[in-house]
């Protein structure tokens, strides 16, 4: 995976969601042309990690059930003024390792199909597990408020894609890495508040991400709550569970299809 490939095919950078919403009419083949195939990437780092470069971890979320995506929390950390924040890369001034998000909404009362047209806002922690717009207090000491990295929206395409460039997030205690979702319609109604889960386990991207301490990921697995301790995800994730493919040294890719009531 190249980010500075990522971001040309995309190049919707800056657009506003009027703007983006233009693109949504645009043929199927002009959208095929934006993504680029994670699999193709090959790293030349170490034997072990090009061993994995093409392998996911894969979430269990299947269209069969067509149901809802559970609902969570958008607290303690949710964004200030999304409609600001239109742009694909989200990263900022934050340093990690690479990992490109493609998210795909679905309309449960179309037959699970895919959903143009949503507004979809993303953010999460960065390596240190620190949150922009917020700090200076008990829950987060580090004043990051005047600053809003990895925050970010976008409009759901035809094919129902949003795709935001951003880096792995870490972990704090008591929650295992994830990513927060809100989605709305087109007219601003919300829709649906979610986490993304990433996958846990032996040689995970989880693992080989906080093992990674040349990039700046310093606090390792120890200490880490798992998906069976964290106080969102304790009572099952498998409906939030993202795939996750990859390597450190090429950086990852997320993909994952959330499912609404529109």
């Amino acid at each position: 995976m190249k980010r500075k490939e990522f971001l040309k095919g995309m190049g919707l950078a800056g657009l506003s969601v009027t703007s983006l919403s233009l693109l949504t009419s645009c043929s199927k083949d002009n959208e095929d042309s934006l993504y680029i195939d994670d699999e193709s990437s090959t790293d030349t780092t170490s034997e072990s990690d090009t061993d994995t470069t093409s392998e996911s971890d894969t979430g269990s979320t299947s269209s069969e059930d067509c149901e809802v995506t559970p609902s969570e929390t958008e607290g303690p950390f949710p964004t200030h003024d999304p409609e600001d924040l239109e742009r694909v890369d989200i990263v900022g001034d934050r340093t990690g390792i690479d990992l490109d998000m493609n998210i795909t909404i679905r309309n449960v009362n179309d037959s699970c199909n895919a959903l143009e047209g949503a507004i979809v806002d993303v953010w999460h922690c960065d390596k240190d597990g620190n949150y922009s717009e917020y700090g200076g207090s008990g829950m987060q000491s580090t004043n990051y408020t005047n600053t809003s990295f990895l925050r970010g929206r976008q409009v759901s395409n035809s094919s129902g894609t949003v795709e935001f460039a951003t880096i792995f997030p870490g972990w704090y205690n008591g929650r295992s890495k994830h990513i927060h979702v809100h989605i709305y319609d087109a007219d601003g109604n919300s829709l649906l508040v979610t986490q993304i889960a990433f996958p846990e386990g032996e040689n995970s991207a989880v693992v080989r991400v906080n093992a990674a301490s040349e990039y700046g990921y310093t606090k390792g697995m120890n200490g880490y709550t798992y998906h069976s301790q964290d106080n969102v995800f304790s009572d099952g994730v498998d409906e939030e569970l993202a795939s996750v493919g990859g390597s450190v040294s090429e950086g990852f890719t997320l993909t994952h299809d959330i499912y609404v009531n529109a």
